[in-house]
């Protein structure tokens, strides 16, 4: 079977909401990972929030951060079992294990204002990473890294010495997280691109230019990485300051044991009543 993952920092799911349903609809995927969703599962919008189609978890706050992933009923027809490691910093991380599938969608702090938390988020995701591989755990590790892997992967005119996003430390430690048996799929696509851009500032054009940064990835334990047959960004979709990301594979539909259905919320009590406790 065909398995379609798609990725996407949305800068905001209220704004991008009408967006994310026309891309579902263009795209069709399988997998749907969205970083920087801004917004408590209360407040995301009535007609994304519980996509039929779909198993969905949102895990965010108002204003800042977040992160959600969608699974199709179609192809899981089983409830998947989402869960957050214990580094998850500011509702960045949500995964769901199906089988000997393991699908992450990350979201990496910046940095700027705190690099330390940063670089304490990569570890954290080295070690999740490196757990997965111990485990002989196919990965998914979907989402906005907020670390240009290689410096052709930020534009020769934005292109700083040791800007956030470029240091040693954040590559040495992206470099550690690909050494636990992952590969990049959009570089396995196009070795030779330089413009492999996937965020780009909100002016002068840079968009249309294309002259940004390539943090957005895909990466996949190797043995998945042999299944892919395309990984690619769509920089004319949307108004987010990032493009969204696809990768396709050829595989079998994994085969996992359903979780159980969560334990359903008491109506809440009406005017005048008294809860019964």
């Amino acid at each position: 079977m065909s398995l379609r993952i798609a990725t996407w920092n949305v800068n905001g799911i209220r704004a991008r909401a009408a967006e994310v349903l026309r891309y579902i609809e263009r795209e069709s995927p399988d997998v749907l990972c969205l970083q920087e969703i801004k917004a408590s599962p209360e407040d995301v919008p009535a007609p994304i929030c519980d996509l039929g189609d779909y198993w969905c978890l949102w895990h965010g706050f108002k204003g800042y951060s977040g992160v959600s992933l969608h699974l199709r009923k179609a192809t899981f027809p089983g409830r998947p079992r989402f869960t957050h490691p214990e580094f998850d910093q500011e509702t960045r991380i949500v995964t769901a294990r199906l089988g000997e599938l393991l699908l992450a969608s990350v979201y990496v702090p910046n940095g700027a204002r705190d690099l330390p938390a940063k670089i304490r988020f990569l570890e954290g995701l080295e070690k999740f990473a490196a757990t997965a591989q111990t485990e002989g755990v196919k990965l998914l590790l979907c989402g906005d890294l907020n670390v240009a892997r290689e410096e052709r992967d930020v534009h020769p005119k934005l292109r700083k010495q040791d800007q956030i996003g470029t240091t040693p430390l954040e590559r040495e430690l992206l470099a550690k997280i690909l050494a636990r048996g992952l590969v990049d799929l959009g570089r396995q696509f196009a070795p030779d691109d330089d413009r492999l851009f996937t965020w780009w500032a909100p002016w002068r054009n840079l968009r249309e230019r294309n002259i940004g940064w390539r943090i957005d990835y895909v990466l996949a334990s190797s043995s998945l990485a042999e299944r892919a047959t395309s990984c690619a960004a769509a920089r004319e979709f949307g108004t987010s300051d990032h493009g969204p990301l696809l990768a396709v594979f050829e595989v079998p539909a994994p085969q996992y044991e359903a979780a159980p259905e969560p334990p359903s919320r008491p109506a809440p009590p009406q005017p005048g009543q008294i809860p019964l406790l």
